[in-house]
């Protein structure tokens, strides 16, 4: 399985020269190859090593189709959780921080981020580097640059490759990975290796596709360059009171976590980090588990920019350092994804922006579902039901 990661634009940005024209997506897939590589001589990359690195890339129409299928972010939290999550994750996750105990010792010492959530990245990814994609990278990234979609964000991983490629870190005929380009086990693009790319085992070249270390160590360098706060919880699972303001809930609201707790919300382990900010998340409604979201969890969307994924992923980690399994509860049963893009037409319809109507209940959906349902006199949780659908 692969997630796509979405890098700050300022950092993208930042890969271009702002004197040159970028080359246009679309038109002739030979022309635009042809035109990236003028672009890259014309950035002060060597004619020879330009042709060499672009001379055997190819359209990869699986990528694109891909790319246009991700439906597995259309399942609900506690599904989506439950799948993701096996035992045997867990058990090798716990077998690997013993294993790595030294470069996590390290990452945690230079990097201030805790072993749970590389190993769930590590799970997640690739199952602990077992898996890590088999398209060749190159291709993916430039069919990407040429698709009309999101040129701008892969428009610079082509040129970090080609740096990668003059370092003699990358091949543009056998280095493989996902269908969005990234590499290795713990699956970055290649400008974040360039930026945060660390030779964890000291042979001097960073290779996350065979080495461990160097792909932990370059995973916690790259959270910590996010923003990620060194010693400060991710998430915690809390109970909440019944009588609890739903409106307040989501990314969209945040309270001191004691201030939380003075209304009533309850850690189901460990204690509240009273001082810190923190949101309260239902990801299946006031009926279902309950987190608070501290600071660091907001780093995760830098990594990948699925709400349910990002969740999963912080919950995960939280398992493996020890933390019991989640309450469930007994959430309202959700809407089915034709029910679910009905629900957004309806909703833009009524002047919201939901984005694509793509039947994935994502940020903007999650708002216009709360905004909705407090305008309407319903909970406002932001778990979309048959009730709100039939109000609206």
């Amino acid at each position: 399985m692969r997630f796509f990661k979405c890098l700050s634009t300022a950092l993208l940005i930042g890969a271009a020269a702002p004197a040159l024209a970028a080359t246009p997506c679309g038109g002739s897939f030979s022309g635009f190859v042809n035109s990236m590589a003028s672009e890259a001589v014309a950035r002060g990359h060597d004619a020879g090593t330009v042709k060499q690195f672009f001379g055997a890339v190819r359209q990869d129409r699986k990528v694109l189709n891909a790319d246009r299928a991700q439906g597995v972010f259309q399942k609900p939290f506690i599904e989506f959780a439950q799948r993701l999550i096996s035992s045997n994750r867990l058990n090798t996750g716990r077998a690997k921080a013993k294993q790595y105990n030294s470069v996590f010792r390290r990452i945690e010492q230079q990097y201030g981020v805790s072993r749970g959530v590389l190993l769930a990245f590590w799970a997640f990814e690739t199952d602990f580097g077992g898996f890590q994609g088999d398209f060749n990278t190159l291709n993916a990234l430039v069919t990407l640059a040429h698709d009309c979609r999101r040129p701008h964000l892969f428009r610079p991983q082509v040129f970090a490759a080609l740096e990668l490629f003059e370092k003699g870190d990358f091949d543009p005929r056998r280095t493989t990975g996902a269908w969005a380009g990234e590499i290795g086990m713990v699956q970055m693009l290649p400008r974040d290796i360039l930026e945060n790319g660390v030779d964890g085992d000291g042979d001097g070249h960073v290779s996350l596709k065979t080495s461990a270390p160097d792909a932990l160590m370059s995973g916690g360098k790259m959270l910590s360059s996010l923003g990620w706060r060194k010693g400060e919880p991710w998430l915690q699972e809390v109970a909440v009171p019944a009588n609890l303001d739903w409106s307040q809930t989501g990314l969209r609201t945040t309270k001191r976590a004691s201030e939380w707790a003075a209304m009533g919300v309850k850690p189901r382990h460990g204690k509240i980090a009273g001082n810190l900010p923190a949101s309260i998340l239902l990801p299946q409604g006031r009926k279902g588990p309950a987190f608070l979201a501290y600071p660091n969890f907001r780093v995760y969307f830098e990594w990948n920019q699925s709400y349910t994924y990002v969740l999963t992923a912080a919950y995960f980690a939280n398992r493996l350092e020890g933390a019991p399994v989640m309450t469930h509860g007994n959430p309202e049963r959700g809407l089915s994804s034709a029910q679910m893009k009905e629900l957004q037409r309806k909703l833009a319809a009524r002047g919201y922006s939901v984005g694509k109507i793509d039947g994935i209940l994502g940020a903007g959906t999650r708002a216009a579902v709360q905004d909705a349902q407090q305008k309407l006199g319903l909970p406002a949780d932001a778990w979309p039901t048959t009730a709100l659908l039939s109000r609206l």
